[in-house]
């Protein structure tokens, strides 16, 4: 990294300024691909300095000279994004809705994409008349899908289970920080889930992994630090699919809704699926990019 500033022989060093060392973040990111450079150089700059993006943006303008120790510790941090390592895991955190879930290896990063997917769970939800409509997140990970389901509907009883110790650690964390009363995690596996809720559930969602088994993630950040137990799902990618559908059928109530977030050429397939187990009226919807994203069907 190019040296933030030059002190002039026998005086103090003078800080860099935000702005000169966001340019060169923004710099060094871009030279080795990273998509959105400014905004990671942004996000990492603005957690060393403790302030939002947007208040690192106002000082800037201002001419800000950075806190003493930032440009080592962002030179530091620029070299593990430029490793492709995760924003996320590099932060410690991510956005998800209204939440900030802590994230790190181990567990699978929250993708944009999946808000649009737990819209459809909080929609169905919010349309059901009783007082306690129960909902449940298979495969929860972090726990993003439940704790969203859980605050956005606080009438709803929300149960999450995750079959991966690391990742479940992950949850019980974010369980722990954003203290939704109206949910609760469990550990095990989704063939085996809440025998106890059979035929009582209104809502069922999952992210399941679905990346096929021969397939390589594009992405380096999914390629080398997501964990494999999160994105492949057999050799198709849609063992678990299967399983969600199979337990589906016993959890939820006459009426009730299935969710399942998949990949852009999964749809035809996942309604095949669904259709000779049972399920009626299997859809597949688009995200914002007009990709297939999620397919819903009937108890």
């Amino acid at each position: 990294m190019q040296t933030p500033f030059i002190p002039d022989a026998g005086q103090p060093a003078t800080p860099a300024t935000l702005d000169a060392l966001l340019r060169g973040a923004q710099s060094r990111l871009e030279a080795v691909g990273i998509p959105d450079a400014r905004v990671d150089a942004e996000l990492l700059l603005a957690h060393l300095e403790e302030m939002g993006r947007g208040e690192l943006q106002a000082a800037i303008i201002t001419g800000r000279a950075a806190r003493q120790g930032t440009a080592e510790a962002l030179d530091a941090l620029l070299g593990r994004r430029e490793a492709r390592e995760p924003l996320q895991h590099i932060l410690g955190s991510a956005p998800f809705r209204s939440l900030e879930l802590l994230v790190g290896p181990g567990v699978f990063v929250p993708r944009p994409e999946t808000e649009l997917v737990v819209q459809y769970a909080i929609d169905a939800l919010n349309l059901l008349p009783e007082e306690e409509p129960i909902a449940v997140d298979l495969g929860t990970g972090s726990g993003a899908i439940a704790l969203a389901m859980a605050t956005e509907v606080p009438r709803a009883r929300v149960y999450a289970l995750e079959k991966i110790p690391a990742a479940h650690a992950w949850a019980a964390r974010n369980f722990a920080a954003i203290g939704a009363p109206n949910a609760s995690l469990h550990l095990g596996d989704m063939a085996e889930a809440f025998p106890e809720l059979d035929g009582r559930v209104a809502v069922l969602i999952s992210n399941p992994p679905y990346v096929p088994a021969r397939a390589i993630p594009r992405d380096p950040e999914v390629r080398l630090f997501d964990p494999p137990t999160a994105l492949y799902g057999g050799e198709d990618g849609l063992d678990l699919v299967r399983a969600l559908s199979a337990r589906g059928l016993g959890l939820l109530r006459p009426g009730g809704t299935l969710i399942i977030e998949h990949g852009e050429l999964q749809g035809e397939a996942i309604r095949g699926i669904l259709t000779a187990d049972g399920w009626g009226a299997a859809a597949t919807f688009r995200d914002l990019t007009q990709r297939d994203r999620v397919t819903t069907a009937l108890r």
